[in-house]
């Protein structure tokens, strides 16, 4: 009668509603004679009506799993309402028929990425403004990209005509804004990584980087047959790597930089120097012209 999915849930809901209502009770007051509300009503209507009728204890506690039993009990709901996607009652309502089973969906890196954006974005709440635009940036291209993937992969029963779909909408996307956010980011790590080092160590880094890059470039290039995977997994690990270096780089903070004030050291200087002449100039002949 119930499907799995629907006693799966249903339990987490029963078990919110009954840990909710304890939880609301035991947490409150326990210096009073009256602890855990056994001769004061008070507690257990309290945490009966959520609060309405009286006091409860620990109220974030209490919120999160109050939540706990309404996601639960409208997922347990859906899903008996739709029978779990189940095939045989989706055929009862299509004339006998079966639903056309749907391949399975192409895997790709953005999971991980988002999964790294979003902590990018939780570090930047506490540390700079610029790793949180980062974090940001990243998790709504994240989100793009994986709501276009799980529209193309359900499009038609080829997985090859979904590939080739997707790419002929998502290519002049990705290509123009996806490259200009990633120049972006590598603009924005690269110059705190650099202000972050010493002057001379800025030059060797630069150095080191480029090598690394123009290596990895010419053993592409001079190998006969690269898998695609491969590749992308050697650019998903170098910008992950450059962009928790530029996050640890700007938490340490920019290095001191000595500011050269020439002009204001030539204006005291010169006058000075214009001073102590004019002033021994005018002396020299106001004395010559008294002993006139």
């Amino acid at each position: 009668m119930f499907s799995p999915g629907f006693r799966l849930f249903f339990g987490f809901a029963g078990f919110g509603l009954i840990a909710a209502f304890f939880y609301g009770v035991v947490s409150g007051d326990g210096g009073g004679a009256d602890y855990l509300g056994f001769l004061d009503t008070e507690a257990w209507t309290g945490a009966l009506s959520l609060g309405w009728k009286g006091g409860i204890g620990d109220h974030v506690g209490y919120i999160v799993l109050v939540m706990l039993f309404i996601c639960s009990s409208w997922l347990a709901i859906m899903l008996t309402a739709f029978r779990d996607a189940d095939p045989e009652a989706v055929a009862e309502l299509n004339g006998g028929e079966l639903p056309p089973a749907q391949g399975p969906v192409s895997y790709n890196f953005w999971p991980v990425i988002g999964a790294f954006g979003f902590g990018t974005l939780v570090m930047g709440l506490v540390t700079h403004t610029a790793i949180f635009v980062v974090g940001l940036l990243v998790i709504v291209a994240t989100i793009f990209e994986l709501m276009m993937s799980a529209w193309a992969d359900r499009a038609t029963s080829d997985p090859v005509a979904n590939a080739e779909l997707r790419n002929q909408i998502m290519k002049p996307v990705e290509v123009p804004v996806l490259g200009t956010i990633g120049i972006a980011v590598a603009v924005l790590c690269f110059s705190r990584i650099f202000l972050t080092v010493s002057k001379s160590w800025a030059i060797w880094v630069a150095v080191i980087i480029s090598g690394i890059v123009f290596l990895a470039a010419l053993g592409f290039a001079l190998a006969e047959k690269v898998n695609r995977n491969l590749v992308a997994s050697v650019l998903a690990f170098g910008a992950i790597a450059l962009l928790a270096t530029g996050i640890v780089s700007a938490t340490v903070g920019e290095r001191e930089i000595s500011h050269h004030h020439v002009g204001e050291h030539s204006d005291d200087h010169g006058g000075e120097h214009s001073d102590d002449h004019g002033g021994e100039h005018s002396d020299d002949h106001h004395g010559e012209g008294h002993d006139k």
